[in-house]
């Protein structure tokens, strides 16, 4: 059976309960499952899709919206609507304060990272706030393009206080590796995470279309004395990312 043959059915079929577009989601979901649609594979477009189930164009984009918010399909501007490869996808927890690299590593993937900054330069307003500087003082700041198998996954930049980070040019792939070398890796952090839709340079880092979903993690991460010791703005692919939290009573 072919997925026009499948969405056929449900055209010659009585409509079952529920709105129309639900019945279409689980259509597109059994096709999915059953492996008519494989991971990356195009959906139809939304007229073939309307004529093959005598639905509207306004319930077919509805049903595939769902989708979308479910995860189980990407849009992608211009060329159409995907299964979802969640085989691609990268489970986070939020449970654990690891670097990327060591994720990547541990799940036998090869991190690399595209440098787009390393100086020691004057903090912003916010990067003095949050590592708490005085007066005048200085910041380390690391931006980058993090990798894994060569696939753009996120954009970091980093700002650390200099007598904590002196050399920023000693960061090659892993902060956390450096910061361990010198007795001022973090033990703690606290996390904001929010999602937007990205912006043009943003897209075009990560190898997606501008307007793209992604997850904006804002994180400062603490000394085992509960000195503030790194300030970091990461962007994250939300096609690519699932984080993960426990949660105990």
């Amino acid at each position: 059976m072919t997925i026009s043959d499948h969405l056929r059915e449900m055209g010659t079929r009585d409509a079952g309960s529920g709105p129309r577009y639900v019945q279409l989601r689980a259509r597109i979901e059994e096709a999915i499952e059953a492996g008519l649609l494989a991971p990356g594979a195009a959906l139809p477009p939304e007229r073939d899709i309307a004529g093959l189930t005598g639905l509207s164009r306004v319930t077919v984009r509805k049903a595939i919206q769902a989708l979308v918010d479910d995860g189980a399909v990407v849009q992608r501007q211009g060329s159409g609507s995907f299964v979802t490869d969640q085989s691609a996808r990268v489970e986070q927890s939020l449970s654990h304060l690891t670097s990327f690299s060591e994720d990547m590593t541990r799940r036998g993937m090869v991190p690399t990272v595209r440098w787009l900054e390393r100086s020691i330069c004057l903090p912003s307003p916010e990067e003095t706030v949050a590592l708490a500087l005085a007066a005048n003082a200085s910041v380390s700041r690391i931006a980058r393009l993090r990798l894994a198998d060569d696939r753009p996954m996120a954009i970091e930049k980093a700002a650390l206080p200099v007598d904590i980070l002196p050399n920023p040019i000693a960061v090659e792939t892993s902060l956390y590796e450096v910061l361990e070398q010198s007795g001022n890796r973090p033990v703690r952090a606290i996390q904001k995470i929010s999602a937007i839709n990205l912006g043009a340079d943003d897209a075009a880092l990560l190898g997606v279309d501008e307007g793209a979903a992604g997850l904006r993690i804002e994180r400062v991460s603490y000394l085992p004395s509960g000195r503030v010791v790194e300030f970091t703005k990461s962007i994250y692919r939300g096609d690519a990312y699932d984080f993960v939290a426990e949660l105990r009573l």
